[in-house]
């Protein structure tokens, strides 16, 4: 669910797995283990959420709603 959701949302933006790594201070190789199903960090996880501006409990499958709540 969480890999899905990371790469449709770098697809969306027409970014590279570099280039979305780099933001959010991952290795390349790092976010493509993302994408491929590795369990992400918290702090890589709050990274990505906040690159992408959705919530992290969405992300993760725990609610059905991606607005950060702020």
């Amino acid at each position: 669910m969480f890999s899905e959701k990371i790469r449709q949302l770098r697809k969306d933006r027409h970014l590279t797995q570099a280039e979305v790594a780099k933001e959010v201070g991952l290795s390349a190789r790092g976010y493509q283990d993302l994408e491929l199903g590795a369990k992400p960090r918290y702090d890589a996880l709050l990274h990505i959420a906040d690159f992408y501006g959705v919530s992290a409990d969405w992300l993760m499958g725990r609610t059905d709603n991606p607005a950060v709540n702020r």
